[in-house]
């Protein structure tokens, strides 16, 4: 009977293990936040038994942690030397086994809440690939597991008076990378392999954003989606050539985009000036502003943290806290409120994760609320990092990995 039952045992590890997910980029492996595989993932940020390792972490910066099975990867900044590095780290133990200075060269200016490495790099396995500023032009280098540089460029120029952050996006061999600013904007593509440019389009607007491309295929059509440039747009990732756009509905974005593949439907938050939620039909082409808006909402948008959809519902968090629940097809509100009573909040700049069925919300202070979708409110749970805490959460198997100011942390589940 004990041979049956640690047999039993051994094949669900085994089957748990292969299934576990890499986070290889920008709010996972489907660049959503959405995490699969996870029964026991972290609802509460244990200071005791929970804490696996907590890593203190040279420099600063907001770009969330990669991770690739057994190594964690995450880019720093550092006021002497005026440097930037990529860091790897053992995911089993925290240590930092390595640190590369990846850019040396004067700081930009950045908004309060941005910083010098906020460009969450992306990793194939193999390779991984970091993005900074060069003075007036994007860098973009490629280095090995062993912290071997394999090459670096400069594919354009990038001017914004808050600052950079553009996280690279991993399609077949190509790296792409969003260009939009206050000067000649562009989306571009590179060879990953030589870095070489394989297609750059321009972008017809001049403004700064901020926003991660999604790839999706719908509908037999390979679609790269994001908003900036004064619109929202979807690209032929293997061209750059553009597909369909809408105008607006506002200038400046940070936020991505987010895809319900059930109900076919992309989702909007923004932005500057103005803040607008929008559901998107993406099956157009061409110029189809006045035909595929499915709904559209202003009060209650996020500007900075990207939102989450979880089967009928879309979730959002403003940047000051208050938080909204909405029926995915309709738009139809279903609550708002803000998340931490009682206290006074500094802000949201992390965006949202889903797994089991819950939404996982981050304060600028450090406070996590795992929220429960329906028709009314219900929180789960809410504790307290103990830290600052400005990137987005990253997960593998069971556990939660946290960027706070000063530590990476890793949380096991229950």
């Amino acid at each position: 009977m004990n041979r049956i039952v640690l047999s039993t045992a051994l094949l669900f590890l085994v089957t748990f293990v292969s299934q576990a997910e890499n986070w290889p980029g920008w709010r996972g492996p489907r660049g959503d936040g959405t995490v699969l595989n996870a029964p026991t993932l972290a609802t509460e940020l244990s200071p005791g038994s929970g804490t696996v390792w907590k890593t203190a972490i040279p420099g600063a910066g907001h770009a969330s942690p990669i991770i690739w099975e057994n190594r964690i990867f995450l880019v720093s900044a550092e006021e002497e030397g005026n440097t930037r590095s990529l860091l790897c780290l053992d995911r089993e133990s925290g240590e930092i086994l390595w640190s590369k200075v990846v850019l040396a060269s004067p700081f930009e200016g950045i908004h309060r809440l941005n910083s010098r490495a906020s460009s969450t790099p992306a990793t194939d396995g193999k390779t991984v690939y970091v993005s900074f500023l060069d003075e007036e032009k994007m860098f973009i280098a490629a280095y090995d597991f062993d912290g071997n540089v394999l090459w670096g460029k400069r594919p354009g120029g990038f001017s914004s008076k808050h600052g950079y952050c553009s996280c690279p996006v991993l399609w077949k061999d190509l790296v792409i990378v969003n260009g939009d600013h206050d000067g000649d904007a562009y989306i571009v593509a590179l060879d990953a392999k030589t870095g070489e440019t394989k297609w750059k389009t321009d972008r017809p607007n001049k403004t700064r954003s901020y926003s991660t491309p999604i790839i999706r295929n719908i509908k037999g059509r390979n679609q790269l989606m994001l908003s900036g440039s004064l619109s929202v747009a979807s690209y032929d990732p293997d061209t750059g050539k553009q597909q369909w756009v809408i105008d607006g509905p506002t200038e400046q974005y940070v936020a991505s985009l987010v895809y319900n593949p059930e109900r076919n439907i992309l989702f909007l938050t923004c932005g500057f000036p103005e803040k607008h939620l929008m559901a998107i039909r993406p099956d157009g082409d061409g110029n189809v502003t006045n035909t595929h808006v499915q709904w559209h909402e202003t009060a209650g948008a996020s500007y900075v943290p990207s939102p989450i959809g979880i089967d009928d519902y879309f979730l959002v968090v403003a940047d000051n806290g208050v938080a909204s629940c909405f029926d995915a097809m309709s738009g139809e509100r279903f609550w708002r409120q803000r998340l931490v009573s009682g206290k006074q909040e500094p802000g949201h700049s992390a965006s949202l994760i889903s797994a089991n069925g819950l939404a996982y919300f981050f304060s600028d202070r450090g406070v996590m609320t795992v929220v429960k979708p329906g028709k009314e409110l219900e929180i789960v749970a809410q504790t307290e990092l103990g830290e600052e805490l400005y990137a987005s959460p990253a997960i593998f198997e069971n556990d939660l990995y946290l960027r706070g100011t000063e530590h990476l942390f890793r949380f096991r589940g229950k």
